[in-house]
């Protein structure tokens, strides 16, 4: 440098003010990503607002690159200490700005249940124990709702029913393990924005369309003794209000079983159709399928439910538990204890292998095949294993029963920030229809 004339010096302290200047913008971009990635984004979980995010990071990560090249270049040329610190102070921005950017970029979940009754071990191997799942693993954005307007679609005659059970539901949420400060819980019909949604994606499906669903077809059958042969509005088109219950929480990501599958792809539509229309503006949610086997009745009945009777329930006490099992179907071509037994349409070694070990699981077929196993002390068995792993649910339930004011509060809690995430939907959508009057 000493060679060509340049004062090393003068260059030293040119490039000192230049890395305060690098320090000073970084500290600034890295503040405005923590503020938006701890604040802003888990109040409004807007895409407007992931949207600034990503430029942002964009912005950064392009400033150190630029500000790393400029380093290089002065240490190859000018030989002068200030390059490399540059090149250290451009890394550490842009692996700061990384991980940020990955914190933010959590994918909403959104799922439910309808509160027709207190949920049953169905609805924990189903999907309870998924949503725990998702919710430590801190990947995930989970929104679950409490659908009592769904519920009241084939309820409308019974609204105690309905009211009664929001509760219960959400006791058994907490029962689980799923955390409000973690997973957004909330009161389907206390966000007026999904009512509003539904309203407006009426427009664009049409009667025929919502009757050729295969799931709405499946469950109008099944419900003939509630509608007789015409069915109502507000059942036909759940549908509808289901996609608005997804996009106003613009969710990513929709667990489903297989059954739901059209539900979802009705959804799809409805959200490609309103992009054409209005512009990019809603996120086309995609389907994903539980891992998850569906749990048989005690009765043999392929689906547990509610109606059916043939449910063990989260909250069951251990009297009750030891009555049902008691009561679940054997193989029937068993008449006597040392009969060769059949536990492959035997019920009670069905829930063996979902509470007992793999160990005893084993025994109780090798036993029950050679004669040497009776029922009843296979059913008293199960009962004991299901009672003890229901106890640690049935504890934190009997909690939350003996305080039903923090069980209000906490609904509260997450159905007021599902509002305001709802609400900033809701402004993009006005927007986009023009509806935005006097803003």
């Amino acid at each position: 440098a000493k060679s060509k004339g340049i004062n090393v010096k003068k260059i030293d302290n040119i490039f000192v003010v230049l890395i305060a200047i690098i320090v000073m913008i970084s500290i600034r971009w890295i503040g405005i990503l923590l503020i938006n990635s701890l604040l802003i984004l888990p109040a409004a979980a807007s895409r407007n607002v992931a949207n600034n995010m990503r430029k942002y990071h964009l912005f950064a990560v392009l400033f150190s690159l630029f500000s790393g090249l400029t380093g290089l270049i002065i240490s190859y040329y000018f030989n002068v200490g200030a390059g490399p610190m540059i090149v250290i102070i451009s890394g550490i921005i842009y692996f700061v700005t990384l991980l940020i950017k990955r914190k933010m970029e959590k994918k909403r979940v959104l799922t439910g249940d309808r509160p027709t009754g207190r949920l049953h071990i169905g609805h924990y191997f189903g999907s309870l124990k998924t949503r725990v799942e998702m919710q430590e693993s801190g990947k995930y954005d989970p929104y679950i709702l409490i659908a009592d307007v769904q519920a009241l679609t084939d309820n409308f005659n019974n609204p105690d029913k309905v009211r009664k059970n929001v509760r219960e539901v959400m006791m058994d949420y907490l029962s689980v393990g799923l955390d409000p400060q973690k997973t957004t819980i909330y009161i389907q019909s206390m966000i007026p924005e999904v009512a509003e949604l539904t309203v407006f994606y009426s427009n664009l499906v049409t009667i025929s369309r919502l009757q050729r669903n295969p799931t709405v077809k499946t469950e109008i059958a099944q419900k003939k003794e509630i509608f007789g042969e015409s069915v109502t509005y507000g059942f036909l088109g759940y549908p509808v209000s289901q996609a608005a219950d997804i996009t106003a929480f613009e969710g990513a990501l929709v667990p489903v079983g297989e059954d739901q599958l059209p539900l979802i792809e009705q959804c799809k539509e409805i959200v490609r159709k309103f992009n054409s229309i209005y512009g990019e503006t809603l996120i086309e949610p995609e389907a994903v399928l539980s891992n998850s086997k569906r749990i048989k009745g005690l009765d043999g009945n392929e689906k547990m439910g509610k109606s059916l009777g043939n449910a063990i329930y989260l909250s069951d006490s251990p009297e009750i538990i030891t009555q049902k099992v008691m009561s679940a179907v054997t193989d029937p071509n068993r008449i006597r204890k040392d009969d060769k037994g059949n536990p492959d349409i035997c019920m009670v070694a069905y829930y063996h292998n979902l509470f007992s070990t793999q160990e005893e699981y084993k025994t109780v077929c090798e036993e029950c095949r050679a004669g040497e196993r009776g029922c009843v002390a296979c059913k008293k068995q199960l009962a004991n294993n299901i009672i003890e792993f229901l106890k640690p649910i049935r504890e934190k339930r009997k909690y939350y029963e003996e305080r039903p004011e923090l069980v209000d509060k906490l609904l509260m809690e997450g159905t007021e920030k599902a509002r305001k995430t709802a609400a900033q939907t809701m402004k993009k959508i006005k927007k986009a229809m023009k509806l935005d009057y006097f803003e």
